[in-house]
């Protein structure tokens, strides 16, 4: 074993047993970790991720909870919720809702114009310039 791989599961170890001492973790994660430190590596498999409505292998944890941050956030439009909701749902897929071809260039540059609508510092001009390019690109404004 490689000192790297052999820091790797020392670190491991280490997270387990802090999960053990942690009053915010549950007693299920209490319980894989305590699974995970008598060596039964086995049963402590990472479980699939619950979004209440469906479980999707193509959707990170991270990407699932940004959804679910959505719901949850007062900042957010309606509009963002109602999307967030349908995705989790399994009602959507998150490529309906994605602007452009899907490039990702592509999409943080329309998101650019997107933003440059709702910036009170920029002028009509600028903002009308916007509107052209987003229209352009098949995105309602």
């Amino acid at each position: 074993m490689s000192s790297t791989q052999q820091t790797h599961e020392h670190r491991v170890a280490g997270g387990h047993k802090a999960a053990l001492h942690n009053p915010n973790v549950s007693e299920e994660a209490k319980e894989r970790s305590r699974q995970y430190l008598e060596g039964d590596t086995a049963s402590t498999e990472p479980a699939p991720v619950e979004t209440g409505g469906m479980v999707d292998d193509s959707m990170s944890g991270n990407t699932i909870g940004g959804y679910k941050a959505t719901l949850s956030n007062p900042n957010t439009s309606e509009e963002a919720k109602e999307k967030a909701r349908a995705i989790l749902e399994g009602e959507a897929d998150p490529s309906d809702y994605a602007p452009g071809t899907g490039d990702a260039h592509t999409n943080r540059v329309l998101g650019g114009y997107k933003a440059t609508l709702k910036n009170p510092n920029v002028s009509e001009e600028a903002k009308d310039h916007a509107r052209e390019v987003l229209k352009d690109n098949g995105v309602d404004a």
